[in-house]
């Protein structure tokens, strides 16, 4: 087996994110905010535009795309995890925790360390994945998506000790 391994895409890795994103979405498609109808009509300067906006990071399995993680930065001292997913065949060999682990370090890098993201009900795998690196049931709840009777938990990781948000 090989060793997974987690790098950054940059806006020229559009097509790959696409690629990616667009599996991930007919993977799971009740665990992500949008759907894989919406996000197949978008056009390249729309990929392009997220990923500026956003830091994407993509975990590899012998040079193939295997995972996704991004991280938006909210509030200041804050940033928001989002669309984490790992392929079936990565599954259970730590691709969820290296993407998690990268975009931690991305956000206390720079000033972040208050991270949010959201969980959809009955995720009990993303929701163990999360608890172990420290992220915690904040009790707020919403639809998954507008007009859907599935609903999403919120979790925080609250700054680490010693490790205050930016000014």
């Amino acid at each position: 087996m090989t060793e997974i391994t987690v790098r950054p895409l940059e806006p020229d890795g559009w097509a790959l994110y696409r690629t990616v994103r667009l599996a991930a979405l007919a993977d799971a498609p009740g665990a992500f905010g949008s759907t894989l109808a919406r996000e197949q009509a978008f056009a390249e300067g729309d990929w392009r535009e997220r990923l500026t906006h956003r830091s994407q990071f993509l975990a590899e399995d012998d040079g193939g795309a295997c995972g996704l993680i991004g991280i938006v930065p909210t509030d200041p001292g804050a940033a928001e995890l989002v669309s984490l997913w790992v392929a079936p065949a990565a599954r259970g060999r730590g691709a969820g925790d290296l993407l998690v682990r990268e975009a931690l370090r991305w956000a206390n890098d720079r000033g972040r360390p208050r991270v949010r993201l959201w969980v959809t009900e009955g995720n009990a795998p993303a929701e163990h994945l999360y608890t172990r690196h420290g992220f915690r049931r904040t009790g707020r709840t919403q639809p998954v998506r507008p007009g859907s009777s599935d609903r999403e938990f919120a979790m925080l990781r609250p700054a680490p000790r010693g490790l205050a948000p930016a000014r």
